[in-house]
């Protein structure tokens, strides 16, 4: 049996909608071996399911069908760190253990590429599952077949400290929100921004991130499906975020912060408590370069 650590991811990044994300240093860690029967357990207490349903379990199929083998039964143990449909990529983590695993399994047949590739198939946007697998911050784009990809190794001094809520908010929810057409302005204003967001935080210019997270497309509407959002964005921006913008689908806000601003994530908690919203919670990340890896 092997051991795999994946990564939390964080996607969109404010304007990026399904085109930007990063990996984050939170794990969830899955072993594995091929087996006779499907033997899936969860170490941390996590109901999660024990049977052909499992997320980890299809995408490890997927891949067996792939590649023209028949999959008898995996022995899964799942640790799950990263929480369930709060928008830091709990659902991608699985489609990567999947297939990182079964790839293993096989003699590493399939690519990178091929991976990157297979896991947008199944997640149906590259946006948490490229970062996921691959570590950085991914720019890519999934033309239906294939994802084109840029990973950036970042080395910076900043934070990403997630603020999230004890209450979730399903993907399927927060994507029938969004319009189905937008104007040219509004197009406009999300692809100047998104290229503004990836220009700053690679060269340092932090001051821009503030501008580069605003957004048109997908953040006014999810908005009004995280109750006291707009409250924990001001609180953020109060304590000296460069940046705050809502982490994947949501409900989680994610800020950006400068390292040195040492007890952001304290001062944030405390203004939160006093604010009567003691059910969120606050951590303190650091960008993931390297990605799911074997361990």
């Amino acid at each position: 049996m092997f051991k795999m650590q994946v990564p939390a991811t964080s996607a969109n990044l404010g304007a990026g909608f399904d085109a930007l994300g990063l990996a984050l240093n939170y794990y969830n860690y899955i072993e594995m071996e091929e087996s006779d029967t499907i033997d899936i357990e969860s170490l941390d207490g996590l109901d999660v399911p024990r049977d052909k349903q499992n997320l980890i379990y299809i995408s490890a199929n997927d891949l067996f069908k792939v590649c023209g083998k028949k999959l008898d039964g995996l022995k899964i143990r799942q640790t799950s760190n990263i929480p369930m449909t709060r928008g830091l990529g709990s659902s991608s983590a699985c489609i990567i253990a999947g297939l990182l695993g079964a790839n293993t399994i096989l003699g590493n047949p399939l690519t990178i590429d091929d991976l990157v590739d297979l896991a947008a198939q199944i997640e149906g946007h590259p946006d948490n599952t490229a970062p996921a697998l691959l570590g950085g911050i991914v720019t890519a784009v999934f033309d239906g077949k294939k994802v084109h990809w840029v990973k950036q190794e970042v080395y910076t001094k900043l934070k990403f400290v997630a603020i999230i809520p004890d209450f979730e908010l399903k993907t399927e929810q927060a994507r029938a929100c969004i319009p189905k057409e937008v104007s040219h302005k509004d197009a406009v204003y999300n692809l100047s921004r998104a290229a503004l967001f990836s220009a700053s935080l690679l060269t340092g210019k932090f001051e821009n991130l503030r501008t580069a997270v605003h957004d048109k497309l997908h953040q006014p509407y999810r908005m009004k499906l995280i109750p006291n959002a707009r409250e924990v964005f001001d609180i953020a921006y109060n304590h000296g975020a460069y940046g705050a913008y809502i982490s994947g689908a949501g409900p989680t806000i994610m800020a950006i912060v400068d390292e040195e601003n040492t007890y952001f994530a304290g001062k944030v908690k405390f203004s939160l408590d006093n604010a009567g919203l003691k059910n969120w919670n606050v951590k303190e990340f650091r960008i993931d370069n390297q990605g799911a890896k074997i361990i």
